[in-house]
């Protein structure tokens, strides 16, 4: 065997070792003090009232004045400023959004965020209160069917989700065949979309679109995805290692038997570090649900198509793999690498401001103050070094946040540190491979994706999504043969394709 071919067992065989060394079973009592001490939290800002009244327009065009009713939640309909028209070639006002920085598709119960302030709340609990005192599980239920669990609704919900954590042998497979250098998330997309394969009885395209209005339906899908999720992702982490696939444990809790099947060696005994295990169960709660960001809006997109429910986590999926979105906890890590120590922070900064250097892991779309789910991390970074050792980037973690915050340069952009910035140190202490952050953040916003899905389901306002444009190319053209057609230099045209190194063997040889 090469050296080159050696390489991909030489790193599986690094990163198995820390995780190995890193997730120890604990000796310690299970009563140890709680990971996060209760904190203040975000804002407590009163809801804005009832905002129902008209918006008259005056169109300057042809002087024409409009009225356009508005809800109680202050939005317009889109659709009635069409009447807004400067004649009958005019097919009425458009909203020019590009990334929906201002568009409301949906109506929504789940989530609230309100940027300005730093608060975030699922289903109107705050962030901070659910990771001081709640479980993933827990949460998940919450930002599903919209209330905190009973006692015995709760272990219903874990029972439903443990019976349906196992995984199709098929799938299995097909996770084992994909290549060795195969990313982890393009493997989770790839088997997330084929259990719409192996269940049939859920694909509205066999049994009909009113296969959802059942819910018992309904229920069977939720759980099944929640409980297969984490064996999918364990299988594709296995994969990179050079192992086989895992069975879950029926007898521990979510986050717990996500570790085992990483670390157990299927050793029935094992257990992993209850204090490792809460950490991540507290990031997953973090991560359960944000919204109408790109990856849910995405699950919806689909949803509203009727598509199976598989498929449209999928393309959710798909989205989060992007390095803008679900990625950027990973370019955190790569830039504080970078830096490599404290003494280089201020020509860092400096370069930062001459747009040289890009500042990740400060700044969101959404929140212009302190992200409530960074306040949280930062102090479950501390927890996680002082059972695995501390990592030397902390210290540049921390030392670039004092003086982000302090500098004017920031303070007048209102960049804070968000959710990105120290979840990556946290992931690579606990022996993650930089590729393998994403589906971490994958697992638990399962919860929040199927809660959209289970919304739109019963909006009486959900349509196929179908946005508008603004068309801006040639208005007419007619057919001309292809004889009689000029050569222009400046049309876009095929670029060089490069020939493979494998083709260039090929042609290389001879065909006697």
């Amino acid at each position: 065997m090469s050296s080159t071919s050696e390489m991909p067992m030489v790193m599986a065989g690094g990163r198995l070792a820390m995780l190995t060394a890193h997730l120890v079973p604990s000796t310690e009592p299970n009563d140890h003090a709680p990971v996060l001490e209760p904190q203040s939290l975000s804002a407590a800002i009163s809801p804005p009232g009832n905002l129902k009244g008209t918006l008259t327009i005056v169109d300057e065009r042809t002087g024409k004045r409009y009225q356009v009713e508005v809800s109680e939640e202050g939005t317009v309909k889109a659709t009635d400023l069409k009447k807004i028209s400067t004649g009958k070639n005019d097919k009425g006002l458009k909203l020019y959004d590009p990334g929906y920085l201002n568009t409301a598709p949906v109506r929504s119960t789940i989530c609230y965020i309100d940027g300005d302030e730093g608060i975030l709340r699922y289903r109107g609990y705050p962030i901070e209160e659910l990771a001081e005192k709640s479980t993933f599980m827990e949460t998940a239920y919450l930002i599903m069917y919209g209330n905190l669990p009973s006692e015995s609704q709760l272990a219903d919900w874990e029972f439903a989700i443990s019976q349906h954590s196992a995984v199709p042998q098929g799938v299995l497979d097909i996770i084992q065949s994909m290549p060795h250098d195969a990313h982890p998330m393009g493997v989770l997309v790839s088997a997330i979309s084929a259990l719409s394969v192996f269940h049939p009885d859920a694909n509205p395209a066999l049994r009909g679109l009113d296969v959802y209005n059942s819910k018992q339906v309904r229920d069977k899908q939720i759980a099944r995805i929640i409980g297969k999720i984490t064996t999918i992702a364990a299988a594709a982490y296995l994969r990179m290692a050079g192992r086989p696939p895992v069975l879950p444990s029926n007898h521990l809790s979510y986050t717990e038997n996500f570790l085992y099947m990483l670390d157990s060696f299927a050793n029935r005994s094992y257990k992993p570090n209850p204090r490792l295990t809460r950490v991540l169960d507290i990031i997953f709660i973090l991560h359960a649900e944000h919204e109408m960001n790109c990856s849910t809006s995405t699950v919806r997109h689909l949803a509203s198509s009727g598509v199976d429910v598989y498929t449209a986590i999928a393309g959710g999926v798909g989205a989060l793999y992007g390095p803008l979105h679900g990625g950027a906890n990973e370019a955190v890590l790569k830039m504080l690498s970078e830096i490599g120590s404290v003494e280089n922070i201020p020509e860092f900064i400096e370069g930062v401001k001459a747009r040289k250097r890009k500042l990740s892991g400060f700044g969101h779309r959404v929140y212009k103050n302190y992200d409530p789910r960074a306040k949280v991390i930062r102090r479950l970074a501390e927890e996680v070094f002082s059972i695995v050792g501390r990592d030397p980037l902390i210290e540049v973690a921390v030392a670039l946040e004092k003086v982000a915050l302090s500098d004017e340069f920031f303070i007048k952009r209102r960049l804070y540190p968000n959710v990105d910035f120290y979840s990556g140190l946290i992931y690579r202490a606990m022996g993650f491979p930089p590729e393998y952050f994403t589906v971490l953040f994958a697992i638990p916003r399962m919860a929040g994706y199927l809660a959209h899905w289970r919304e739109s389901l019963d909006d009486p306002d959900t349509k196929i999504m179908r946005p508008q444009q603004v068309y801006t190319g040639e208005w007419l053209r007619h057919y001309t043969p292809i004889h009689q057609r000029p050569v222009s230099s400046n049309a876009d045209k095929l670029g060089q394709v490069a020939v493979s190194n494998a083709s260039r063997r090929r042609l290389a040889g001879s065909g006697v």
